[in-house]
């Protein structure tokens, strides 16, 4: 595994994540009101492109693709998106790089799991964290749009963390801020910009709804995608 790798792995939370979901599925999850086509994806990774659900100004939901790595509107180019793959929860408000994307930028990213990598000597052992059932995560994410020198317009986003469950807290420290399903509205409004209120939602997802088992080592490497990544070993 290439150090770059590595060092994605060791430094973030969540810094890989998985989505196998049919048309049927996602729609009925997100309430979307056409069915999107998608790929099922087991390895997705920083900078690549991941799928979000988002409100429009006819407050309807709609399915877009977004690269994962906020690019904030004022930063002079993309390589500041390579750090921007998460935010904490506790601290976005007051970053200039997250703060107004939290009051008006929110989305949900869509995911049946995530990994997470345990730290056992020198070995680190990769786990696999879903819901129990099976249903799919709604990931909370801000997201922001950037204007590059030549007028390109990229859509980037990043997913907000909270401190660890019981369960998660075994392997991390951090986890992925997870959103019950009646919370999806209050995070997606776009006339809601109450901080405190949003903040609310910030709280560590219950460890009961949800299930972990060590995953091969194989899903450390960004080129392997495909189902054996998430069979149990």
């Amino acid at each position: 595994m290439r150090i770059l790798e590595i060092t994605t792995i060791l430094k973030t939370m969540c810094g890989r994540f998985v989505l196998e979901a049919s048309p049927d599925q996602l729609m009925d999850a997100y309430r979307l009101t056409s069915p999107p086509v998608l790929n099922h994806r087991y390895n997705i990774a920083p900078s690549q492109q991941v799928v979000a659900v988002r409100q429009n100004k006819a407050e309807t939901r709609e399915l877009v693709q977004l690269r994962w790595g906020l690019i904030p509107s004022w930063a002079k180019d993309t390589s500041i998106g390579h750090k921007m793959i998460n935010a904490r929860s506790e601290t976005a408000h007051e970053k200039p790089s997250f703060k107004q994307a939290l009051r008006t930028r929110r989305c949900l990213i869509p995911a049946s799991g995530f990994y997470e990598w345990e730290k056992v000597g020198k070995e680190k052992i990769p786990h696999y964290i879903r819901l129990r059932g099976g249903d799919l995560m709604a990931m909370a994410g801000l997201w922001e749009s950037w204007k590059s020198p030549t007028g390109e317009l990229i859509e980037t986003c990043t997913v907000l963390t909270t401190t660890a469950n019981a369960l998660v807290k075994k392997i991390h420290d951090r986890m992925p801020v997870l959103l019950h399903n009646d919370e999806f509205n209050r995070w997606l409004s776009r006339d809601n910009n109450d901080i405190a209120n949003l903040a609310e939602l910030f709280l560590p997802y219950p460890s009961d709804l949800l299930e972990e088992y060590v995953v091969a080592n194989t899903v450390n490497h960004v080129s392997t995608d495909s189902p054996a990544c998430i069979l149990p070993v």
